[in-house]
């Protein structure tokens, strides 16, 4: 399995190009992607999407959270806080169930570079 970052998923709907964009097909045609929660919420926030969209989005596979899940992401995000790093909440908690779950995530957002550090498998 393989989580999907926002900024990839949403790369990959519009149909641009990159590393990020053929990870997240090859994964979603293999049946191995997955979307954190806060994806979900944030790639469906959008008010002009289409139904057709959202209908593919929400057929994606969700990971679950886990219990302790919330004072492991506030932990993590301190971590990142206190060495003086950029840790966006939302960011935080999509690192945090990649972490718990122990899967990759593709990403085109370098901000996640610094969760790599704290355990986040970066594709």
């Amino acid at each position: 399995m393989i989580a999907i970052d926002t900024s990839s998923l949403r790369r990959f709907l519009a149909g641009e190009t990159g590393r990020d964009v053929d990870a997240v097909s090859a994964a979603i045609g293999q049946g191995r992607a997955v979307l954190p929660p806060v994806v979900v919420c944030e790639a469906l926030s959008d008010p002009a999407i289409p139904q057709a969209l959202i209908d593919d989005i929400s057929g994606l596979p969700v990971l679950t959270i886990h219990p302790g899940f919330w004072s492991r992401a506030g932990m993590l995000r301190a971590r990142l806080l206190k060495g003086g790093h950029k840790a966006r909440l939302a960011d935080t908690l999509i690192a945090q169930s990649c972490i718990d779950h122990q899967l990759p995530l593709v990403t085109h957002d370098r901000d996640f570079r610094h969760f790599a550090k704290q355990g986040l498998k970066l594709v």
